[in-house]
């Protein structure tokens, strides 16, 4: 489910606890997390709703000034509507992974072994370090852009950068990524166990 940052500023100031959605399925499920730009929220219910049921006070919760503005919102769309209770838990964890530029060395080997892994268990075969590098040569370029250089769609390449995010080595922008302190340690590491 994404999110803007007005909205998410306001979840996380306790401003905002609804979030009205149109979808052919939910995307987020009953307690479920949501990890965000300004940290993990929880997602406490998930339920159909219909406009009818939608209060002005619902409205007001969505942070809309009214039930019509939220209404508006919604628009005619394909899919059932979904009230969605939400609320800021905690910071985002990865955002410490990713600022630490000092990695021990058993802490370099068991990442570097992660990704290894990674790679091994994925049909296309060593990805992590190829993904790195293009990250690292090719900073806040839009994913599609860099999913083409790979040699993939999007859909593909978004889920394994999230994978290496979820391990505080990337950072997502609004367009694009680039690679956390963490992540550069990491790489560095990467090319000095290359073999010669």
């Amino acid at each position: 489910m994404l999110l803007k940052m007005d909205t998410l500023a306001r979840i996380k100031g306790g401003e905002v606890s609804l979030v009205f959605r149109r979808w052919r399925r939910p995307t987020v499920k009953n307690g479920g997390r949501l990890r965000t730009a300004v940290g993990e929220s929880r997602i406490d219910e998930v339920r159909p709703v219909t406009t009818r049921a939608i209060t002005r006070a619902d409205a007001m919760a969505a942070g809309f000034d009214s039930r019509q503005a939220l209404l508006d919102r919604l628009g005619d769309g394909e899919g059932d509507i979904y009230r969605v209770s939400v609320a800021w838990d905690r910071p985002d964890q990865r955002i410490a992974l990713q600022e630490r530029e000092t990695l021990s060395e058993e802490e370099l080997v068991s990442v570097v072994a992660r990704l290894r892994r990674m790679d091994a268990r994925d049909a296309s075969g060593t990805w992590t370090e190829q993904v790195f590098r293009l990250i690292e040569t090719r900073p806040h370029v839009p994913a599609k852009l860099l999913a083409a250089e790979f040699g993939c769609d999007r859909d593909q390449l978004k889920p394994n950068v999230r994978k290496l995010k979820n391990l505080g080595l990337t950072i997502s922008h609004e367009t694009g990524y680039s690679l956390s302190a963490r992540g550069r340690a990491v790489l560095t590491q990467l090319r000095a166990t290359e073999p010669a």
